[in-house]
């Protein structure tokens, strides 16, 4: 097993975003890596990971439309007066403001399903109020993180019945029925880990102050300079941002819905014409790494599955089962771990470990229940922590503004330790009880 291409690239992509390597070049030298070690030549490999990098262009252009959305929207000044209001509501309760962003951060999954598009908008306006309460930003990822992963693991809404279809549909294909209505019960108990996790981090690992330094983070003199009343400019933002929402919803296109958004704030002139490109400028920085990486995390992941690495390593696993569901449960999450901690998606993991884990659980004489636990469980283990997962690029994207806050080591690491192990723990159990 340890000489599997896919662990011993998992391994040096840690290894490497760890010592702080940039993250596109660690999974691009580990992609590579991946393929060597399987045999493909190196022009075949780089065929694979190009190709596999058209997997992610519609998430890596909503990326970039909604960072532009999210300029447009600063500028107008509306994140500020939004920002303002938040700090006058907690009234300088430091915790208040992290539970206040974590349960924006869940809404963000199904009430209002933005998924991550709310953390530019909204983050970068509110270092100021962190820095003065000095709040340590990692307690805020870990946060933020809680809010973009929890809900879709446990609520049949919005990204969590996208979530829960597919491991119901990928179920069914591979030969066990299940209803939809059976994943959230099955995920309750993983999502009770993600909540210890949270309090962990917020009450008793990153309750310390942290001192930052103070920077302007405003996106203009014009933003910064704003008193609280709300102007034409705001309600057109605010109708922007709804608009949006609404064709999202109804179209099922985020980048379809972000152009619009920065299409009626351009006609109704709450921005200037000629600031459009400084708009698209500060859209492609402050989301474009995200949707990059998202690219070049697609690529990664066709490299690894055509190395023929993780069914390998599946068959070697089995191997280690025997009878004992527990070990067999400990090591179908841990494979789990390692086969989407690289590709850093839950949502495009299923249909791979489906096909492994649906007929490996039945063998071992697991439940529907367990087995819907099993795959949801190392799913999700692909978020938190992961350097290559949307969960952990968001927050760093809106905490990072000011260059004070370290993707791996203050986002990763953390989500990491206060989540990947309680799910595990909790995956386990879960899997055992049911």
């Amino acid at each position: 097993m340890i000489t599997n291409p896919v662990v011993i690239s998992v391994i040096l992509m840690t290894v490497l975003c760890l010592i702080r390597l940039n993250v596109i070049l660690s999974l691009i030298i580990s992609a590579i890596s991946a393929g060597i070690l399987s045999g493909i030549s190196i022009d075949e490999i780089m065929n694979v990971f190009i190709n596999g990098m058209g997997g992610n262009t519609e998430t890596a252009l909503s990326y970039i439309l909604l960072g532009a959305l999210a300029c447009a929207i600063n500028k107008t000044g509306l994140a500020d007066i939004l920002a303002r209001k938040i700090a006058k509501l907690i009234k300088g309760k430091s915790v208040l403001l992290v539970i206040l962003i974590a349960a924006i951060s869940i809404f963000s999954q199904n009430l209002i399903p933005v998924h991550i598009a709310f953390i530019p908008i909204l983050i970068p306006p509110l270092l100021g109020v962190m820095n003065n309460l000095k709040i340590d930003r990692r307690a805020v990822a870990c946060s933020l993180t809680f809010g973009l992963q929890m809900p879709y693991m446990c609520i049949p809404a919005g990204f969590g019945l996208i979530f829960h279809n597919i491991i119901r549909d990928q179920m069914n294909a591979n030969g066990m029925n299940v209803y939809t209505n059976m994943i959230w019960k099955a995920m309750i108990l993983p999502g009770i880990g993600m909540v210890i996790g949270l309090v962990v981090a917020v009450f008793i690992s990153y309750r310390k102050p942290r001192e930052y330094t103070s920077k302007d983070i405003c996106v203009d003199e014009i933003a910064c300079s704003l008193d609280e009343g709300m102007s034409k400019k705001h309600y057109v933002s605010m109708i922007a941002a709804l608009s949006a929402l609404i064709v999202q919803l109804k179209l099922g296109s985020l980048p379809l819905g972000a152009l619009v958004g920065i299409i009626i704030i351009v006609l109704f002139r709450a921005i200037k014409w000629r600031d459009i490109d400084d708009i698209v400028s500060g859209g492609i920085k402050t989301m474009g790494f995200i949707a990059f990486v998202m690219l070049v995390a697609s690529g990664y992941g066709a490299v690894i599955r055509a190395t023929g690495g993780v069914e390998a390593l599946v068959q070697s696993g089995s191997i280690l089962m025997g009878s004992s569901k527990l070990i067999a449960a400990t090591t179908m999450i841990l494979l789990g771990l390692i086969i989407t901690i690289g590709i850093g998606t839950s949502f495009g993991t299923i249909p791979i470990i489906a096909a492994i884990y649906v007929p490996l659980a039945s063998s071992m004489g697991f439940s529907s229940m367990a087995t819907i636990i099993l795959i949801g469980t190392a799913a999700a283990l692909g978020d938190a922590g992961s350097p290559a997962s949307d969960s952990t690029l968001g927050p760093t994207s809106g905490l990072n503004v000011d260059n004070q806050h370290d993707h791996i080591w203050d986002t990763c690491v953390p989500t990491f330790l206060h989540y990947n192990i309680p799910l595990i723990l909790f995956g386990i159990m879960g899997a055992l009880i049911f």
